[in-house]
């Protein structure tokens, strides 16, 4: 899996699946504003998945738009990374799995933006100025939560250490890919490491490191998220605005 189909399908697939996991929040944050934020940062995923799935759909050139690929496929077929479909959970959870994520795609979309590949390098540009913001958002969140009343700490130390384990599978080798995932974990230690320890939680041991998302093998939760995203356009197939 080292084409550069595979490559810009499996990071459309993780946008994608973030944006839809974080929609769920939409009416149901702890305060409106959060509501509102959690909002823009779903659109924002949804944005560079929409770019990613177009451009992995021109590569594959088998007629497949960023539509088709989105919501014709079943969850074998989905090349996204485990973290990204688990359940919210409770806030805590959503602000661990958001910090990883992000502190994971900003360097990402960063390297991305200085690569050959001239479609992939304009959607690293753009995307990684959104990243900062939701990397900084649910750092502060974090802090927030983990360094305030004895309750959040351990909801938050529970979230941490629920969500650490799936961190792992982004940084998988990825021979051919324009950029290797492998060589960004040091970026995302340097920065996740500080702030788990400002918000007074202790960093998981290494140890249990779950995969396969890359190569389609998915957790049950994939299945449910996929048969409420698509039902509309299964059921109507072909209908347009």
């Amino acid at each position: 899996m080292s084409s550069p189909f595979d490559f810009a399908l499996a990071l459309g697939d993780d946008a994608l699946v973030a944006a839809q996991r974080l929609g769920e929040w939409t009416s149901r944050a702890p305060e409106m504003e959060e509501d509102v934020a959690l909002a823009n940062i779903a659109l924002d995923q949804l944005g560079a998945a929409r770019l990613l799935l177009t451009y992995a759909g021109e590569l594959e050139g088998a007629g497949r738009d960023e539509d088709a690929l989105a919501y014709l496929r079943d969850d074998r077929e989905f090349r996204n990374c485990l973290l990204v479909e688990l359940p919210n959970g409770d806030f805590a959870v959503t602000m661990a799995k958001l910090l990883f994520l992000s502190a994971y795609q900003l360097p990402l979309y960063s390297a991305l933006a200085g690569c050959a590949d001239e479609r992939l390098a304009a959607i690293g540009a753009k995307a990684r100025k959104e990243s900062a913001y939701h990397r900084d958002h649910a750092a502060l969140w974090v802090r927030r939560l983990g360094d305030g009343t004895a309750e959040s700490h351990r909801r938050m130390q529970a979230a941490v250490d629920q969500t650490w384990p799936y961190a792992h599978e982004l940084f998988a080798p990825w021979p051919g890919a324009p950029v290797d995932p492998a060589g960004l974990r040091g970026d995302f230690d340097a920065y996740v490491g500080p702030v788990l320890a400002e918000a007074t939680l202790t960093r998981p041991a290494d140890g249990w490191a779950p995969a396969g998302g890359r190569d389609g093998v998915h957790t049950e939760h994939l299945s449910y998220l996929l048969a409420e995203m698509q039902v509309l356009h299964r059921a109507h197939p072909g209908a347009t605005w």
